[in-house]
C-alpha cells in the first residue's frame, strides 16, 4: 500500500473471472477520477487451491476471501473485490463492505457440451450427468429433476467448461453473470427459471471490502455503490444469516425492485439436500428505502420459513 493518497492497491483472486471483476472496478474508479493510480495484487486463496472436495465439506465461502482480508490487515492492499455470493453472511470484525455495485444478471445458467443435441434442462434424458458444487442447486435439481445424476464440479470457470467439453458431464450449471462478464454468452444454453432456481444471496453483485473505519478509501469507493442493489442484496443476506446461511445449507433468496423502482419483492427457500423437504415463500411489494428496512424484510422471510418447519431442516443438516 502506498502513502500517496492517489495510489491504490486492490487485492484480488487470480482467476480470469476475478481479475475481470477487479479490472472492471479499477476502470470504473479511474473514469470517476483520472488522477487515481491503481495496482492489482493477485492472490491464490484456499478456495482456489482445494479443488477435490465440495466447498460445503472444507469450510465454505470464507475460503475465497481470507487471504484477501489478510492483505488488507497487513496494509498490502487498500480494498478487495469479491463476488457477493462468496462473502460470508457475517463479515469479520475489523472489516466493512464499502460498496455493492450494480448487479449483473443474477440467475443460474445451464451450459451444455459443445456438441450436445439438447437445448434445455427439460430435454436431458434419464441419468444425464449434471455438474455443480452447490448444495443449493443440488437440492433444486433433486426436487424438480430427480431423474438426473448430480456430480460434484469444482474449479474456476474455464476449468469447469473444459471438464464439460471433455465429456465428464452432459451439462453444468453456472452463474450467468460470470459467463456474461467473460464474453461467454454463447455458452449459455438456457437461463434457468428464477422462480425454480432461486439464486444464491448476492448472486451477480460485486462487493468491495475495506478495513473498518478507513474513511479515505470509503469516500473514494462511494461512487461505485448502487443503492437498489445494496438494498436487495442486504435483504437476501439477512434472510440467509437468520437461517445460519453457509455453503452447507441449501437455501436461496432473490430480491428485486418492481419496474417502477418503488417496491421490493423477495423469494426465498430452504431445503434438505436430497430435495425431499423444500420450503419456499415470497413477500411482495414492500417499500424499502433503508438498510434497516431491507434487513427487516429478509428477517421476516426467514421467520416465515422457520414457522413452516425450517428448524427441522437445520437440525437434520447439523446431524
Amino acid at each position: 500500500m502506498n502513502n500517496n493518497n492517489n495510489v491504490l492497491t486492490i487485492a484480488s483472486r487470480e482467476s480470469r473471472l476475478a481479475l475481470w471483476q477487479t479490472n472492471f472496478v479499477k476502470d470504473t474508479l479511474q473514469k470517476a477520477d483520472a488522477n487515481l493510480q491503481i495496482n492489482i495484487l493477485g492472490m491464490t486463496t484456499q478456495g482456489d487451491k482445494i479443488l477435490d472436495k465440495p466447498l460445503s465439506k472444507i469450510g465454505g465461502k470464507g475460503l475465497f476471501i481470507k487471504e484477501l482480508e489478510t492483505a488488507l490487515l497487513n496494509h498490502q492492499a487498500d480494498f478487495a473485490v469479491h463476488s457477493m455470493k462468496d462473502v460470508p453472511m457475517e463479515i469479520p470484525n475489523g472489516f466493512a463492505l464499502a460498496a455493492v455495485m450494480q448487479r449483473e444478471i443474477p440467475f443460474d445458467a445451464l451450459v451444455l457440451g459443445k456438441n450436445s443435441q439438447y437445448k434445455t434442462l427439460q430435454d436431458l434424458p434419464k441419468n444425464a450427468v449434471i455438474g455443480t458444487s452447490s448444495v443449493r442447486r443440488e437440492a433444486i435439481l433433486r426436487k424438480n429433476f430427480p431423474h438426473l445424476q448430480i456430480k460434484s464440479l469444482r474449479g474456476n470457470l474455464d476449468t469447469r467448461l473444459r471438464k464439460l467439453d471433455s465429456g465428464e458431464f452432459d451439462a453444468i450449471i453456472l452463474a450467468a453473470a460470470g459467463l456474461k462478464r467473460l464474453g461467454l454468452n454463447e455458452r449459455i444454453s438456457q437461463i434457468l427459471p428464477p422462480e425454480i432456481f432461486i439464486s444464491s444471496p448476492g448472486q451477480g453483485a460485486l462487493g468491495i471490502e475495506i478495513l473498518q473505519g478507513n474513511q479515505h478509501i470509503q469516500q473514494i469507493l462511494q461512487p461505485l455503490n448502487d443503492l437498489k442493489t445494496l438494498l436487495c442484496v442486504t435483504a437476501e443476506r439477512e434472510f440467509s444469516k437468520q437461517l445460519g446461511g453457509s455453503c452447507q445449507i441449501p437455501l436461496g433468496a432473490f430480491a428485486c425492485f418492481d419496474e417502477q423502482g418503488q417496491n421490493i419483492s423477495i423469494n426465498g427457500f430452504i431445503a434438505a439436500v436430497d430435495g425431499t423437504t423444500f420450503l419456499q415463500h415470497q413477500i411482495k411489494n414492500r417499500q424499502i428505502t433503508t438498510i434497516d428496512q431491507a434487513k427487516a424484510l429478509g428477517k421476516q422471510l426467514a421467520e416465515n420459513l422457520l414457522s413452516q418447519g425450517a428448524n427441522k431442516i437445520l437440525a437434520d443438516l447439523q446431524k
